[in-house]
């Protein structure tokens, strides 16, 4: 490896080449910050260096993982010491932006945060939106087709993404490259999308060319109090027709309580005796319309015993003191040490009696030690559940995982609704994909990186 090694070097500089104690002070695991087990990691500085790297690796026959913002959450960047990680971080800038157009091309080591700030400064906006924004990259947001709060007005990060604008390295080297500036695009296939949520797997996405949206003058902000999970979803039903509904997430009782009360990390707005709460958000062009249709909305939720309290924010401050309830992953981290995360998805109506019986199984599983805590962003039907039994062991983890993920195949769920797969969940991948679909995975796979140097082991082994 020694001579592929420097080859790299002459390439991407010895500065970029990073071995030994400098590997090992990486994490590639957010929750655990296992530290990087790689035999080295690569710094290409734009696609020209990494295509000639990747040509290296592939003539070598060496595996390849590639790291991002290094925030994901299911094992999805672990490198063994026999494979080599590509880091984008020099592959930062935002090369473009064309506010005619609605555009702003990207190099994929950008972090999320810099592109909607480069958005806002415009005039518009770059809707994907995500607790991690400050560290997670649209590279690793297009691997893993990322959601967040906004899914249910904007969509995944597929949606995000302009025309057949992507471009990406091949494992062979190649460079495959749609950087165009089109939104309407029906030129042959849309080989975009087999990169996005492909989690690096079958290339590495190198630039994008984004869709910028108009940025919205107000925005509107409570948490509400809601007496049932019928109530809940009836309130899902009535905010789209009321206000310009973007973000909706869904408190259950043990989540709320533990971020406040509990942990005393937050000031509770409003009492912990509820067993749902909900955080609504709209976004509008008329401040003062804006404002009436959603004290409008409120009171309407009220007179229908839809929610019991509210707190409407009046401050960027107040809405950032009650995202913070939601958002806050090291405080549930912290508490429920150690943890097992879930990130799923399934039908709503079946939502209630599969967190029910799920906090029952656990209980009898481990009696006076499982806790359960749930939120998520609802309206997508995607749930998060933080999971601890007091004992992190891999038997204790394999047994949450089969009953978390056993009865979602019988409801119509996914083990995966934002997340990904990784290393984590591949062993459950037939749970939410038949027989035929990973097939064709494995088929692409094949044709795409026939020695199977991207990202080895990760979705399907």
């Amino acid at each position: 490896m020694q001579q592929l090694l420097d080859e790299i070097a002459e390439i991407v500089g010895p500065e970029n080449l990073l071995t030994g104690e400098a590997v090992r002070q990486r994490s590639v695991d957010w929750f655990t910050s296992a530290p990087c087990e790689a035999a080295a990691i690569v710094r290409p500085g734009n696609t020209e260096q990494l295509s000639r790297v990747m040509a290296l690796c592939h003539a070598a026959r060496q595996p390849v993982v590639t790291h991002g913002g290094l925030t994901g959450v299911v094992h999805g960047a672990v490198a063994a010491p026999s494979e080599l990680a590509i880091s984008l971080e020099r592959m930062s800038a935002i090369e473009a932006i064309d506010p005619v157009g609605g555009t702003l091309t990207v190099q994929a080591g950008a972090p999320l945060q810099r592109v909607q700030e480069a958005a806002a400064e415009i005039g518009m906006q770059f809707p994907l939106d995500l607790g991690a924004r400050g560290s997670c990259t649209i590279g690793g947001n297009i691997a893993t087709n990322a959601g967040g709060i906004r899914v249910i007005r904007y969509g995944m990060m597929r949606q995000q993404v302009l025309g057949l604008g992507l471009e990406a390295v091949l494992a062979d080297g190649r460079v495959l490259s749609s950087m165009n500036h089109m939104l309407k695009n029906n030129a042959g296939f849309d080989l975009k999308q087999l990169f996005i949520g492909s989690e690096g797997t079958l290339g590495i996405v190198t630039r994008a060319v984004l869709r910028l949206q108009p940025a919205l003058a107000s925005e509107q902000c409570a948490l509400v109090a809601v007496p049932s999970f019928a109530a809940l979803t009836s309130l899902l039903n009535l905010a789209p027709l009321r206000i310009g509904l973007s973000a909706f997430e869904a408190l259950w009782n043990s989540h709320y309580r533990l971020m406040t009360e509990e942990s005393g990390a937050h000031t509770p707005p409003l009492a912990t005796d509820s067993p749902f709460y909900a955080i609504l958000e709209s976004q509008g062009m008329d401040a003062e319309h804006d404002a009436e249709q959603f004290q409008a909305l409120l009171e309407e939720a009220f007179e229908a015993e839809l929610i019991t309290d509210a707190v409407l924010a009046s401050s960027e401050a107040q809405r950032q003191a009650i995202w913070a309830i939601r958002e806050d992953i090291e405080v549930l981290v912290r508490t429920l040490n150690p943890m097992f995360s879930f990130d799923v998805s399934l039908p709503i109506p079946a939502m209630e009696a599969y967190v029910e019986a799920l906090e029952q199984r656990l209980a009898e599983a481990w009696p006076g030690v499982a806790r359960l805590v749930t939120f998520g962003h609802l309206g997508d039907g995607n749930l998060h559940l933080m999971i601890t039994v007091r004992d992190g062991g891999a038997e204790s983890r394999r047994a949450v995982e089969q009953l978390v993920y056993a009865p979602l195949a019988e409801i119509g769920g996914s083990i995966s609704a934002e997340h990904g797969i990784g290393l984590e969940k591949r062993d459950y991948l037939s749970l939410s994909r038949s027989e035929t679909e990973i097939a064709t995975m494995r088929l692409l796979k094949q044709a795409l990186d026939p020695h199977g140097l991207l990202n080895p082991g990760k979705v399907l082994g």
